[in-house]
């Protein structure tokens, strides 16, 4: 399975449905989008929310840093994607991020003015993989971000990496 873009912004698309200027009610049969990124609450019979978009956008996030999909084989017995990354935070998630990934960091920014660059490096990392496990919470009451925060999150932690590695 892949994410999808249609995956996401599925809350705005339905609720702006409208027609002569009433909105018309989205339909809650089925599940409304890609397994293993689609919204728990979803499966429950939900209508689309911006929750719901949130929390695939954690999941892809997650994905791309940790470089397993959330239907992986490794998560199962209850373990999912969400609660490999959170069991990480903040020691170990240099531990499951991406070794080519990190290799990459490391060998085009070998001369950087830290050392190995591991500290920025972590930082950046654990930043990154605390707004994917803060989008992805199960409950949509415990998803508090939205997504002008997350992007402004996100934000933040390029320019912390960029200033790491003067390349702003």
């Amino acid at each position: 399975m892949v994410a999808h873009v249609g995956d996401f912004g599925l809350a705005k698309f339905l609720y702006a449905c409208q027609v002569d200027g009433v909105e018309t009610p989205s339909s809650s049969i089925g599940i409304k989008g890609t397994v293993g990124y689609v919204a728990p609450e979803y499966g429950m019979g939900s209508e689309a929310s911006m929750a719901g978009d949130v929390y695939s956008f954690g999941i892809l996030l997650l994905e791309m840093f940790i470089r397993k999909r959330p239907t992986d084989s490794m998560f199962n017995d209850g373990l999912t994607i969400h609660e490999f990354a959170m069991k990480a935070l903040p020691q170990k998630v240099i531990e499951i991020v991406d070794p080519l990934l990190l290799l990459e960091v490391r060998t085009n920014n070998s001369k950087n003015r830290c050392g190995d660059g591991r500290g920025g490096i972590e930082e950046c990392l654990v930043a990154l993989i605390t707004i994917g496990v803060l989008c992805s919470m199960k409950s949509p009451i415990d998803r508090t971000l939205e997504m002008r925060n997350v992007v402004a999150k996100l934000c933040a932690a390029r320019e912390a990496f960029l200033s790491v590695y003067d390349l702003m």
